[in-house]
C-alpha cells in the first residue's frame, strides 16, 4: 500500500497480501458460522429450561402418572428434554410390570435404564456445537496471528527494496498485518463468552435432569 493512500478498514483488507486476505476470509467465514450456532443454541437451550420448568410444575401437582404419560405421549411436536425422560422412563416400566416374575428392583432398574439412555440423548442435543464454538475461540486468535506475521513479512520485503525506510512506509504494512489479528480476536471472543454461558446452562439443565431421574425412580419404587 502507499502511505498516501486512505487508512480505512476496507483499504487495509483490500490493501493487503493474497495470503493475508485468505486467513481474514476464513476467519470471517468461521466467525459468521459461529454467530449461527450460537443463536442455535441460545434459543435450544433456552427452549429446554422453559420445557423443563413447564413439565416439573404439571408433574409436582401429583396427578395421575398414566394421564401424565398420555398427555405428554399425545402431543403435536416430539417430546424433548424433561418430558422425553419421563416417557421413556415410563413406557419401560409399565413394559416391565406386565411381565410376571421380575421383581421390584428389577423393574424400577429397567426404568433408570431408559431414563439413563433418554437422558444421553438429551445431552447430546445440548452439547451439539458447542466444541465448535470452543475451537474458535482457541484458535482463532493463532490463525489471525499467522495472517499478521506473514503481512509484517510482506511489509518488510517491501522495504528492502527503498533506499531509506522511513515509518511512513512501513506502517501501512503493519497495519494490514494487524487486521487480521483483530479479525481473529472478534471472532474468538464472541465464541468463548457463548461457550462458558452455554456450558453452565447445559451443566444446570444435567443437574435438573439426573435428579428428576433419581426422584422419579424413588416414586416408581413405591408405585410398583
Amino acid at each position: 500500500m502507499n502511505p498516501t493512500e486512505d487508512m480505512s478498514f476496507i483499504s487495509l483488507i483490500a490493501g493487503a497480501s493474497v495470503p493475508a486476505q485468505l486467513v481474514m476470509a476464513v476467519l470471517v467465514l468461521t466467525s459468521l458460522i459461529s454467530w449461527w450456532y450460537i443463536f442455535i443454541k441460545f434459543f435450544a437451550i433456552r427452549s429446554a429450561d422453559r420445557d423443563a420448568e413447564e413439565f416439573e410444575r404439571v408433574f409436582w401437582k401429583g396427578g395421575d402418572l398414566n394421564q401424565l404419560y398420555e398427555s405428554v405421549n399425545s402431543g403435536r411436536r416430539s417430546t424433548q428434554g424433561m418430558a422425553s425422560i419421563f416417557e421413556a422412563g415410563f413406557k419401560d416400566y409399565a413394559r416391565l410390570k406386565r411381565q410376571a416374575g421380575l421383581e421390584v428392583s428389577d423393574v424400577t432398574e429397567g426404568a433408570r435404564r431408559a431414563m439413563r439412555a433418554a437422558y444421553n440423548r438429551e445431552m447430546d442435543d445440548l452439547d451439539s456445537h458447542l466444541p465448535f464454538l470452543a475451537s474458535v475461540g482457541s484458535v482463532s486468535p493463532y490463525i489471525g496471528l499467522l495472517g499478521t506475521v506473514w503481512g509484517i513479512m510482506n511489509a518488510f520485503r517491501g522495504l528492502s527494496n527503498m533506499a531509506q525506510a522511513t515509518l511512513s512506509h512501513v506502517a501501512p504494512g503493519i497495519a494490514e498485518a494487524l487486521v487480521a489479528t483483530a479479525i481473529g480476536l472478534f471472532a474468538a471472543i464472541p465464541a468463548v463468552i457463548a461457550y462458558n454461558r452455554f456450558t453452565a446452562s447445559v451443566d444446570r439443565l444435567a443437574v435438573r435432569y439426573e435428579s428428576f431421574i433419581e426422584e422419579f425412580t424413588n416414586i416408581l419404587q413405591r408405585k410398583a
